[in-house]
């Protein structure tokens, strides 16, 4: 890890009046008291020749038109000898055209930037690209705080998809109660409230709402309205007070004075967070679609209120999924039909409210803190790089050279008439161990990788032989696959594991889309349908990871079946339920301890957040891989397997031994997917490093597989490699290598068998 001593935030700073000072104090005590022991400072902008009487944690200050401030604030800065400077973007608080000056502070620094941008623009004037292109290329790191951010950067900046972050706005750790002793506290006893609060302007739609309490007052006679916040600064600047009249004349015109309270101050964060857990409702009726983020939104969603909101940008993305409502803007019709509707029903509003919650856990400040942290020590590892490696853009990637070839004799060779052999004494097929349907559904899910540009598919009658295996395997009277037969093909139980039937229907879905045989997708696709409602009693996380793999294949090609999609969501839905449950700041995970396939978890969330368009599945999927691969890497940066000999120990730092291929290739897929959600530069170093452990780069500098047949050993012992090369080792290296080739993109390149063997001597 890399050491981080010094940290600077730029941005405006309490006790100044907007969102960004407010975020950037929030974010910089949330880092200085993170378990990176990092001294913190904030450099803060004065807009308009005001001066505030600032805590201790402001060392700096640039009066925001005054270009000579930023440049003795580099110098300052550099004199200070800072690790990494995080500067908050918003178009509106650094001087020049379209705020430019902050260039010139940025060009004189010594250190990396990670830069946080609170709103891109869709649709930026020329001043406003040239500055902000300009502020992507000088950071090391660009954060944002929705998807659509990142997708904006992509599409109309062309901001390379590894320098962009995803980290949602931060949130108070609040427990979640209700909200009468905060009435009681606050004079609201016995009414139903709806709150919006924020600095007061035009945009925020407040006349929408009062608009829609008649509507509202029709069903809750006792509602109120509460409008907290202070005027803007700037509205008042220009027009004084006339808007907030204006809201006020409003209000009286329609007769509802005693339902509708403005409360024009700008509070602490104690006496906010009492505002926020008095209201039934919060509402937020904003005009402007093009609203990136809003630490109103945020902080509410967090406490666990119901939420109605119009669909700007960071609504729609972390109200979608039922956690909240969204009504067109300015449809005072639709706010007030839906508000009045939550007050009416309690039970529906508080299923929203649980779902918000639960769903924000990780977005506490203890949590936003952990992953700036993150960034920036990984900032600070691409200077460390650069400086090593002069005229080097990026950090240089681990890889491997040349890929082999697919080879098949090996697996041939463990193959017979009934299928694929479980185990072998060296590389001599052992039957006195039989057969499984793990190995037969991981050899059909081989099949259909075969089935790519550049590889030769298996034979006809192999795949049929595996097809053949799991559908004896099905148990129609009790519902299940059977695993284990015996070499006399006789069944040795009636049922197998949850996570072996869930590996099956894996395959089965993966047949179903990729097979090149129209007769037997339709074959996999019905027998995937007969077998999925076993699944819905589940309680393994694996079988339910393995499942929605398979669910991946299923509904590309039966889109129209309402039920496997449900299944789908359930299935989802439960990963993220036990997520919430176990993960706790140092332990960012779905169980209590690490297992066997462990990346097959985070993998099966990116997918299907991929394919069903919930990004906070996706968000999941890569911060528990993230995590994972911490776990998995070893001090000389070479991957390292979670060992057998640690599984399930609870929170306890993994084993190094055994380790086994299975867990190589999960890694390898798993990376693969997050590379495919967010083009990561860390994913494909990742699956690079995962892949280069069958080559000897391992604990051991031993290879594990034999190039020329393609066969593979079964792990690493703590002194030794097995050489035992049973069915689930040689599968596990064959899926690997077809899935690396066909991402790398070298199917159609010659082998070159004698540097090959260099690599694996």
């Amino acid at each position: 890890m890399t050491q981080l001593r010094k940290i600077a935030f730029i941005g405006n700073s309490l006790p100044r009046r907007c969102g960004i000072a407010t975020f950037t104090s929030d974010l910089q005590q949330a880092v200085s008291k993170s378990p990176a022991k990092v001294e913190t400072v904030i450099v803060a902008m004065n807009d308009h020749g005001h001066t505030y009487d600032y805590p201790p944690s402001v060392a700096l200050q640039i009066r925001d038109e005054n270009l000579e401030d930023y440049i003795s604030t580099a110098q300052a800065l550099n004199a200070g000898r800072f690790d990494v400077v995080c500067l908050q973007h918003e178009f509106g608080i650094f001087g020049g055209e379209a705020g430019s000056y902050i260039l010139e502070l940025m060009s004189r620094l010594n250190m990396p930037i990670v830069t946080t941008l609170h709103t891109v623009l869709a649709e930026p004037n020329a001043a406003q690209r040239r500055v902000l292109t300009r502020i992507i290329e000088t950071s090391a790191k660009v954060i944002v705080m929705a998807e659509k951010g990142r997708a904006l950067l992509r599409q109309v900046y062309h901001a390379p998809a590894d320098k962009i972050e995803v980290i949602p706005h931060g949130i108070p750790d609040i427990a979640f109660a209700e909200p009468d002793l905060a009435k009681a506290k606050l004079g609201f006893s016995g009414r139903p409230v709806i709150l919006t609060f924020g600095l007061l302007s035009p945009n925020k739609g407040i006349e929408v709402m009062i608009d829609a309490m008649p509507l509202i007052l029709e069903s809750s006679p006792d509602a109120v309205y509460v409008v907290l916040g202070a005027t803007h600064p700037n509205l008042i600047r220009n027009q004084g007070e006339a808007y907030r009249e204006s809201l006020v004349a409003r209000v009286q015109a329609l007769g509802i004075e005693n339902h509708v309270v403005f409360l024009d101050q700008f509070v602490d964060q104690a006496k906010l967070l009492d505002f926020i857990s008095m209201c039934d409702v919060y509402a937020t009726p904003y005009l402007n679609e093009a609203q990136m983020t809003s630490g109103t939104l945020a902080y509410s969603f967090g406490l666990g209120k119901a939420v109605v909101s119009t669909p700007y940008w960071h609504a729609r993305e972390l109200l979608a999924e039922g956690r909240g409502i969204l009504v067109a803007s300015g449809d005072v019709q639709a706010i007030g039909t839906e508000i009045a509707g939550l007050l009416t029903d309690d039970t529906r509003r508080d299923a929203m409210r649980a779902r918000a919650y639960a769903s924000s856990r990780s977005m506490t400040w203890q949590r936003t803190a952990e992953r700036y942290v993150a960034v920036f020590e990984t900032a600070k590892r691409h200077l460390r790089a650069l400086a090593t490696a002069p005229g080097e853009r990026h950090a240089p990637t681990r890889s491997v050279s040349v890929l082999p070839e697919t080879q098949l004799t090996y697996f041939l060779s463990m193959c017979d008439d009934t299928g694929l052999f479980q185990h072998a004494v060296h590389s001599v097929p052992d039957r006195a161990h039989g057969y499984c349907v793990d190995d037969n559904a991981r050899a059909l899910l081989l099949a259909s990788a075969l089935n790519t540009s550049g590889e030769k598919s298996l034979p006809e009658t192999l795949t049929s032989r595996f097809a053949s295996f799991v559908q004896h395997a099905w148990n129609p009277d009790k519902k299940h696959f059977r695993n284990f037969m015996g070499f006399d093909r006789r069944w040795l139980e009636d049922m197998g594991s949850e996570d072996s039937h869930g590996r099956t229907l894996w395959a089965l879905g993966e047949c179903a889309r990729s097979d090149i045989n129209a007769s037997r997708r339709s074959w996999a696709a019905a027998l995937f349908a007969e077998a999925l409602p076993t699944v819905e009693m589940f309680r393994s996380p694996r079988a339910w990871a393995f499942t929605l793999l398979g669910l991946d294949g299923y509904c590309a090609i039966r889109g129209e079946d309402l039920f496997a999609k449900r299944m789908r969501r359930l299935l989802a839905d439960r990963l993220m339920d036990i997520l919430v449950r176990v993960e706790t700041g140092d332990w960012t995970w779905f169980e209590e301890g690490l297992s066997y396939d462990n990346a097959r978890l985070p993998q099966a969330l990116i997918i299907t957040g991929h394919a069903s368009g919930t990004s906070a599945y996706v968000v999941a999927g890569v911060r528990t891989l993230r995590w994972l691969m911490t776990k998995q890497t070893a001090p000389g940066g070479h991957f390292r397997p979670i060992g057998t000999d640690g599984f399930g120990d609870i929170r306890k730092p993994p084993q190094e031994f055994d380790q086994q291929p299975l867990e190589a290739t999960a890694t390898i897929s798993a990376c693969l997917a997050a590379w495919h959600a967010d083009q990561g530069a860390e994913w494909k170093n990742g699956a690079n490093s995962a892949f280069a452990w069958f080559l000897g780069s391992n604990d051991l500098s031993q290879t594990l597989v034999d190039i020329d047949t393609g066969s593979c050993r079964d792990g690493l012992h703590r002194l030794r490699v097995n050489e035992n090369r049973g069915g689930e080792s040689v599968i596990s290296y064959l899926l690997a290598l077809v899935e690396f080739r066909r991402f790398a993109g070298l199917s159609e390149q010659p082998a070159e068998p004698a540097r090959l063997r260099a690599l694996c001597a």
